[in-house]
């Protein structure tokens, strides 16, 4: 399946029905009064997030989508059917934007999640609404209010908690391979990975991490050459980055620093925030380098790129598979931490929320104080 990562849609909410001008007609009773009944309420466009789902591309091919209008009313004072809501489905991690006015409307990260883009017209209101004590007979009726219609932007960035940088043929396809059930395209030439692919890294039974990789960058691709530059984005939501380099002696370009580098300074010219994400380095395919020479060589790398040693680094060969489960032990114990301090932080948030409201009855100190009475 071709993965597109962009889509323009025109949503349309349907129309409210049309309120009804009817009358009363039955033997025996001459005037009967009006009995118009209203319409139905136009129906409402939704997004939806879908797990399951990796790519807009049905949003490639067909651009408009279409709400039921609600029914018009009838006599007998008989209400129209309200017009069907539309829903969308959407992969996670789909960004909502108002393509004329560039709001952001949504950012759809959890299965389920709803959103309404375009509001369903009101019904209109039969004549029966507009009876008085001095208009007995009204012809008088609304019509039902137009729905929404709206120009939309989906962009998707796909939900990984680490990301894979590097060069072309740094092994980044062969590492993803290598620890999770993944299977992209792996060859001995440039740009094998032409768009992000996503690997589960299992650690155990209740404990797991997504890993996606990327296109690799080359100089100039904050500019716009190579393919790299297309899919940074989808690195925005991960938690760590993992710079890859091939320091192994048959290098294509026989200058791993320099490789670094250049990858380095891809990231900074593209998203200042971006570089500022936590970055683990990952020398790769040391099995091709005499075991008496690693150590010396990994030092020599270290050393000529000023690597922080305090950060964490690591000397694997992804092919063979050498040093690559403790790295994945080291990066869960990560993503575990930041994830408890995550609810560490929604739980403070809320219990001072609960604090707030009652501040008028408690201070803070008697709040916890009678937390603990109850305790």
């Amino acid at each position: 399946m071709k993965f597109i990562d962009e889509a323009k849609i025109v949503v349309i909410a349907g129309n409210g029905g049309n309120g009804c001008v009817s009358f009363r007609r039955e033997k025996f009773i001459p005037f009967g009064g009006p009995d118009g009944g209203d319409g139905g309420d136009g129906g409402s466009v939704y997004l939806k997030a879908t797990k399951g789902l990796n790519t807009l591309m049905t949003y490639r091919y067909t651009r408009t989508y279409r709400a039921e209008r609600g029914e018009d009313g009838a006599g007998a004072n008989r209400t129209g059917k309200d017009g069907e809501d539309l829903y969308l489905d959407v992969p996670l991690g789909t960004q909502v934007f108002d393509d004329v006015t560039n709001e952001f409307i949504a950012d759809l990260t959890e299965e389920g999640q709803v959103v309404k883009v375009a509001q369903g017209g009101f019904h209109g209101l039969g004549n029966s609404r507009y009876k008085t004590s001095t208009n007995r007979a009204p012809r008088q009726s609304k019509p039902g209010s137009e729905g929404d219609e709206r120009e939309l932007r989906l962009e998707l960035k796909v939900m990984a908690d680490v990301g894979l940088l590097g060069l072309p043929n740094a092994g980044k396809s062969t590492l993803i391979r290598a620890i999770s059930g993944a299977r992209p395209k792996v060859a001995d030439y440039p740009f094998t990975t032409l768009v992000p692919s996503l690997g589960v890294v299992e650690i155990d039974e209740l404990r797991s991490f997504v890993v996606a990789d990327i296109p690799g960058l080359i100089e100039g691709a904050s500019d716009g050459i190579g393919l790299g530059h297309q899919f940074l984005k989808h690195l925005s939501r991960t938690s760590i980055l993992l710079h890859l380099v091939d320091i192994s002696p048959s290098s294509d370009s026989q200058d791993p620093v320099a490789d670094y580098f250049t990858i380095l300074e891809e990231l900074k010219k593209y998203s200042e925030e971006l570089h500022n994400k936590p970055r683990w380095l990952v020398m790769n395919k040391i099995d091709i380098i005499p075991e008496e020479e690693r150590e010396e060589a990994i030092n020599h790398f270290l050393n000529a790129i000023n690597w922080d040693r305090s950060v964490p680094h690591f000397a694997i060969s992804a092919i063979a598979r050498l040093e690559t489960r403790a790295m994945c032990f080291q990066i869960m114990d990560e993503i575990d931490q930041e994830r408890a301090d995550e609810i560490n932080e929604y739980d403070e948030k809320a219990k001072k929320a609960i604090i707030k409201e009652r501040d008028k009855l408690l201070t803070e100190e008697e709040y916890y104080a009678m937390m603990n009475e109850e305790k």
